[in-house]
């Protein structure tokens, strides 16, 4: 098995799993099991030490509630799925992450955060209530109310308590599937990291940022705000415009790219060429479709494949936001220097998490991808050290490399998780390859 990077690898035994009714039995006779949604975290977290749950099968909504746009679905129903239900009935999710092709037990277990968590928080912020798993088989119901510490151990706690089962939340009420976006350049990162900052006020924020770029203009960058359009705004559309659907990912990667395609070269010529489309659209407001908006990237399926066989990296960090100047910029550096500019470099502004391992924290967060090459791994580990002595932290669903002592130093609540595990016995049943190689 491997995660979406393609990198690490490990033989695990995949379990498949349709009927809730048999979780039960499923997890409690196996040891070292973790569970797996769409597989579409980067690493090594949905990968088993002995055997993965695939829960693709847990895909049944259960009910909504129309009066207060409560949901309740399985841990395997996958995110496009609500989408394709929801939008064209005036509801989008809370949270999303950068791409619909995530189950919500994934969602839950990596407390995913999107260009709203500046205002929204986590997707975990937003669950009123989830049905887990235990290490013996038994199924407890968990809330911010109810077994809270289980709850808040779960949320961010990277499937280490137990299988999601299922989970209620509630659905954001929107007027149109299309968001208002405007667009604003900004020449370095100091522009960039001030952009974000009066942009808090937005429902959205995000800046791509051209991770090649240096001298003064360093962190040159483009920063997209957007609101859900209003019936006005999109024109007065009948629902059948307002909430047209888009039919992305119909284009897939047939074969591994050899990595020369994404050469220096290559990326500089497209970082230039998007920065200058960007710069035109600048300071006018237009109605984006909700998918190209959030999901760019899902417009091509298998897009991993870009790396080639050997795969990927994503490295995405959070640093405070007074070190957020400093810190960023050196990493920006670094990579300039060293040639390995990512085409995908995105920055937002974050608030805090609520799980007692989620990945936000109050601060700036950069994501660059970066090709698997042992060059890759010493300069990661350079800028771990960056982050690190600057008090940030490294994203779990993210990472496949990070040292024991990143994420110790990082995790500063990391105590109370291991002891809930204990306390449950979970240490002793759900192992991933990223909790055996962290030491969770």
């Amino acid at each position: 098995m491997e995660g979406w990077g393609r990198y690490p690898r490990h033989e695990s035994q995949a379990i498949d799993c349709r009927l809730p009714g048999a979780l039960a039995g499923t997890v409690a006779a196996r040891a070292g099991l973790i569970g797996r949604g769409n597989g579409r975290s980067y690493g090594d977290a949905a990968i088993g030490e002995h055997a993965t749950l695939m829960c693709r099968g847990l895909s049944r909504m259960r009910s909504f509630d129309p009066a207060n746009a409560t949901l309740t679905v399985e841990g395997g129903v996958m995110l496009s799925d609500i989408l394709r239900s929801f939008v064209p009935r005036g509801y989008f999710p809370p949270v999303v992450p950068g791409t619909k092709f995530v189950t919500v037990g994934g969602m839950i277990a990596s407390d995913v955060h999107g260009k709203n968590h500046h205002r929204d928080g986590g997707f975990g912020d937003h669950v009123s209530e989830l049905k887990l798993v235990m290490a013996g088989g038994e199924t407890l119901t968990c809330s911010p109310t109810r077994n809270s510490e289980l709850f808040f151990a779960t949320v961010g706690g990277m499937g280490m308590t137990g299988i999601i089962a299922e989970a209620t939340f509630r659905l954001r009420p929107i007027e149109s599937g299309w968001i208002a976006q405007k667009t604003m350049v900004a020449e370095n990162l100091a522009d960039a990291l001030k952009a974000l900052q009066q942009t808090e006020d937005a429902t959205y924020s995000v800046a791509w940022i051209d991770s090649l770029s240096q001298g003064s203009s360093l962190g040159r960058s483009l920063i997209f705000a957007g609101e859900h359009a209003t019936l006005d705004q999109a024109g007065g559309m009948p629902d059948a415009g307002r909430f047209a659907a888009k039919h992305a990912g119909s284009f897939s990667l047939p074969f591994d790219l050899p990595q020369w395609v994404l050469s220096k070269t290559s990326v500089a010529a497209f970082n230039e060429l998007y920065f200058r489309a960007g710069v035109r659209k600048a300071a006018k407001t237009s109605l984006v479709h909700w998918d190209k908006y959030f999901f760019p990237l899902d417009s091509i399926l298998e897009w991993n494949r870009l790396y080639g066989r050997r795969g990927f990296l994503q490295h995405q960090c959070v640093v405070p936001a007074e070190d957020a100047l400093a810190v960023l910029s050196g990493i920006l550096e670094r990579f300039a220097r060293s040639g390995k500019g990512s085409f995908l470099a995105v920055l937002k502004k974050l608030g805090g998490g609520s799980g007692l391992l989620s990945f936000p924290a109050p601060g700036y967060t950069l994501a660059l991808d970066l090709p698997v090459t042992q060059e890759v791994f010493r300069l990661l580990d350079e800028i771990d050290e960056l982050v690190v002595k600057a008090g940030g932290r490294l994203y779990l669903a993210k990472d496949a490399r990070q040292s024991r002592h990143t994420f110790e130093a990082g995790y500063p609540r990391l105590a109370a998780f291991k002891e809930l595990r204990k306390v449950t016995g979970a240490d002793r049943h759900f192992s991933s390859r990223l909790a055996k190689r962290l030491g969770i």
